[in-house]
């Protein structure tokens, strides 16, 4: 139930309060709102930072952005300016405004340019907006400056408006935050002319814009979408400080609609003509219920009337809310008076009742009270009524229930029996309550009929048996007479107040089941990750709340199909296909009940959400005349339709997430590849080509050391070629899957470690090595030609990054569990942020601003191939110097020989 801020008893609200507060507790926010480039926000704010300097603040600059204009320039002399700090982007260094600067300066005012601005990659904040909100919860103030263009829920009205999609955007959320919004308003003519003069964009710029963006057309509605978001902040501010101080309304600074409904059909006709005066006076609106102790009393078709009729509401742009209270026209002068309601639409009275005789009508009342707020009394239409979904529902009929008429004759037997036994002992007028409490039993157990039924046998079994002359109808005694009357009337009072008692504890009992029901089918969707469980656990619910069988259809490519059915059931013929498409074409009911394709076997109903249908529900049920669902019915499908609808689309969102992440990873790893054979595979290959080619032409005239020379460069670099290419069929084997079963055998690390020495000696011939495995280190068991490429890959990455002459460590020791072997060496290390992801894929880390040579594979092959042994390797830096340590720990075999005894 929506909160509709109401002040009890002149009481400030507590929301305004809780938001004042907080606002108290951060720093105040004012921005200088404008419809287009160049109308004059930077200047305004500087005007206005240099009135706060002159009142004795500190003012410092955050960001300003003067675009060479000079009389912007001009206005920051007298400024502290906080320099900005630089941030390398892609080899480019960019300027952003230091946020730590600011807050260890902390002054009482900055002034931030551009609120809408994307920071660069590296920064604390993705956009400046998360900046200034930083600042504010310090309790620093801020000035700073945006577009109207720039506002996320105005970001399509504009696109549609230019032509031009702005793709920063600030949040409204941030509008809202703020205290005060300064709109900084310029004419079009006076704006173009800014343009022709060069006091905007430079020449070129400048008539491009005034061709494409800077048209009169464009200004101006523009200009009127900025003035009507500033009007709708203040008018929102007016509220707050209405509610805060608990000041009755209305203060008409701006319009507010309120329509009321009740369960009668013309309601629906009240909602459309509250929801054309709001369009008309461009102001909010909402769509009150007021929930009365006579609600209780409503049919199904009525309670459905109702239902619909807020949703109606919700549909046409009004707020739906439902207010719980004793009388009607003071729970809707309340709630006028506290939301600023300048505005009411009601119907007209009907007919006079008996009820008039005594009492004003709601509409009477609601003029009487409202003061100067305008009433508008409407006919309405009385046929004009709205249905749920566009299904018929079925109105519900009271049906006789003979046996509970009979347990309301076999209680007053009993009464009657009591009352003889009794008659002995007791004065006959006592002999009343007897059949009384017959009556409250039948009101209790059966409701208000059978109750006033066994009043009425209850009054003349009493007058015939006890009342003299006794055995007749007839009543002698005048006193008789009076307790006879008196007994029937509270024999009928009380028991129509029983029964409505017993009927609002049964409605209670039946709501709460209901609600728990609801409750716990969104906990089940909420732990719900796959389609297919959230569509059976849909079904299998709605079949056993509504008692109806149920089918679940979702589009596919381009038809719509049978994806879920309680019980089981994937037939449909052609006239059910056809309504369940028609139904997910046009986002609205169909077959069964409905008005489109009734002839259907069951009854369609879209699961729409709020951008568009994701599904169809199909219901059957045993009964073959009238309509399938009750109002009742009818109103919890809905409910559990929402439900199903909105956890189907969370679903598919998340689905789509995860193709839009393995696309984009797929394009990464494209990219990187493609990187890497241009650049990585380009560059031995070329020194071959150079060196074989030389060899051709000049091999007879060259001396035999250069022959050699090259010979060896050919060698080399056909090496290296080769090992980045096994290592990227290695790679692609990982990734694929494909990767054979290792060779598993129990083999002694310290071979394996010697036997990658020697292949990567000319790797490491500029470097020194130290190895120590003790002789006793246990075995392993490894595929030895895998774990040998593991530790060649270690030593190459070693030889990479370490500087020439320093030393590579290679150490291995037992543990509890594992025998680790670890490889390290003095080089720069791996930075913090690099740790986690040194072995993903074609990732390299930088030094400086610059990637290291290589494909980025060898240490993501490490890890592939470690862990098809079953071992882990793990990346850190060595503690008190520099270098990188790669440590690999494999399981250690059960009873196996050391090296010693084996020889």
């Amino acid at each position: 139930m929506p909160d509709d801020n109401r002040d009890q008893a002149g009481r400030p609200s507590p929301d305004a309060l809780l938001e004042k507060a907080r606002a108290e507790m951060r720093g105040r926010l004012k921005i200088f709102l404008g419809a287009a480039p160049g109308v004059g926000k930077t200047y305004e704010m500087l005007v206005s930072g240099r009135a706060k300097i002159a009142d004795g603040l500190d003012v410092v600059i955050g960001v300003v952005e003067t675009h060479g204009r000079k009389e912007t320039e001009a206005l920051l002399a007298g400024f502290e300016i906080v320099p900005r700090v630089k941030i390398d982007y892609k080899g480019r260094p960019l300027e952003e405004m230091d946020l730590d600067g600011i807050l260890a300066r902390r002054p009482d005012l900055v002034l931030v340019d551009e609120l809408a601005h994307t920071n660069a990659e590296g920064s604390r904040h993705p956009k400046r907006y998360l900046d200034v909100k930083e600042l504010l919860d310090r309790g620093i103030d801020v000035y700073t400056t945006l577009n109207i263009q720039h506002v996320e829920s105005l970001n399509d009205v504009v696109s549609q408006i230019t032509r031009i999609r702005v793709r920063e955007t600030v949040p409204d959320s941030i509008i809202d935050l703020a205290d005060d919004v300064e709109i900084i308003d310029l004419t079009p003519d006076d704006l173009i002319k800014r343009l022709h003069d060069g006091k905007v964009y430079v020449p070129r710029t400048a008539e491009r814009a005034l061709t494409n963006y800077f048209t009169p057309g464009n200004l101006t509605a523009l200009r009127e979408l900025a003035l009507r978001k500033t009007a709708q902040r203040v008018d929102d501010q007016l509220l707050t400080h209405m509610q805060a101080h608990a000041i009755s309304g209305p203060w008409a600074a701006g319009e507010r609609v309120l329509v009321s409904i009740d369960h009668h059909p013309r309601s629906a006709s009240l909602v459309r003509y509250a929801a054309r005066m709001a369009s008309r006076l461009r102001a909010p609106w909402a769509a009150v219920y007021v929930e009365t102790n006579r609600s209780v009393n409503l049919t199904e078709a009525e309670r459905d009337t109702v239902a619909a009729t807020l949703r109606l509401a919700e549909q046409l742009g009004g707020e739906a809310i439902t207010i719980p209270g004793r009388e009607v026209a003071e729970e809707l002068v309340r709630h006028a008076t506290a939301n600023n309601v300048t505005h009411i639409v009601i119907g007209a009275p009907k007919a006079a009742t008996w009820r008039d005789w005594w009492s004003r009508s709601i509409t009477d009342e609601l003029i009487r009270k409202t003061g100067e707020i305008s009433v508008h009394v409407i006919s309405g239409n009385e046929k004009d009524g709205t249905t749920a979904r566009g299904v018929r529902a079925a109105a519900t009929v009271p049906q006789f229930d003979f046996r509970a008429y009979l347990l309301a004759t076999v209680y007053v037997a009993i009464a009657l029996g009591v009352s003889i036994v009794l008659d002995q002992v007791l004065d006959v007028r006592n002999l009343a309550l007897v059949f009384l409490m017959a009556v409250l039993t039948s009101a209790v157990l059966h409701g208000l009929r059978p109750a006033l039924y066994s009043c009425i046998l209850g009054a003349l079994s009493f007058n015939f048996f006890f009342l003299p002359p006794r055995y007749t109808l007839t009543i002698s005694d005048p006193e008789s007479v009076l307790a006879f009357f008196f007994f029937l009337g509270v024999a009928i009072i009380a028991s129509n107040l029983t029964a409505t008692v017993q009927r609002q504890a049964a409605a209670a009992r039946q709501r709460a089941r209901t609600t728990e029901d609801l409750y716990l089918f969104s906990k089940k969707l909420a732990g719900t990750g796959t389609l297919d469980d959230v569509l059976w656990a849909t079904a299998f619910q709605l079949a056993s709340m509504l008692k109806v069988r149920v089918v679940l259809l979702l589009p596919e490519e381009g038809t719509i199909a049978v994806k879920a059915g309680y019980p089981p059931d994937d037939t449909l013929d052609d006239a059910d296909i056809a309504a369940a498409r028609w139904a997910w074409e046009h986002n609205h009911a169909a077959g069964r009940g409905a008005d489109t394709l009734p002839g259907a076997k069951r009854l369609y109903v879209p699961l729409r959400t709020g951008r568009t249908a994701v599904g169809v529900i199909g219901l059957d049920g045993d009964r073959r005349d009238g309509p399938l669902l009750t109002p009742e019915q009818q109103r919890l499908l809905d409910a559990l339709a929402d439900q199903a609808a909105l956890a189907i689309e969370r679903v598919q969102l998340v689905a789509d997430v995860d193709r839009a992440r393995l696309a984009a990873e797929a394009d990464r790893l494209r990219s990187a590849l493609l990187t890497s054979i241009s650049h990585d595979l380009k560059t031995p290959l070329a020194a071959i080509l150079g060196a074989a080619g030389t060899l051709r032409d000049y091999f007879a005239s060259m001396p035999e050391e250069d022959r050699s020379d090259l010979l060896t460069t050919v060698v080399d670099e056909s090496e290296r070629l080769n090992r980045f290419i096994a290592n990227l069929l290695d790679m692609t084997k990982i990734e694929s899957g494909a990767m054979e079963e290792p060779n598993f055998a129990l083999h002694y690390a310290g071979d394996i470690v010697g036997s990658a020495l020697r292949r990567a000696a000319k790797i490491l011939e500029r470097h020194k090595t130290e190895t120590s495995i003790p002789a006793d280190l246990p075995m392993v068991r490894v595929d030895p030609v895998l774990f040998e490429q593991v530790i060649f890959n270690l030593l190459d990455n070693a030889a990479k990054y370490a500087p020439e002459g320093s030393v590579v460590h290679i150490e291995g020791w037992a543990d509890a569990d594992n025998v680790v072997l670890q490889v390290s060496d003095e080089g720069p290390g791996i930075p913090p942020a690099d740790l986690t992801r040194v072995f993903d894929t074609f990732y390299r880390v930088r030094k400086g601003d610059q990637v290291r040579a290589g494909t980025g594979l060898g240490l993501s092959i490490c890890r592939g191939f470690i862990e098809a042994m079953g071992g882990t390797i793990t990346a850190t830096n060595r503690k008190g110097r520099r270098g990188a340590v790669f440590a690999i720990h494999l399981p250690k075999p059960n009873d196996i020989p050391k090296l010693d005894e084996l020889r």
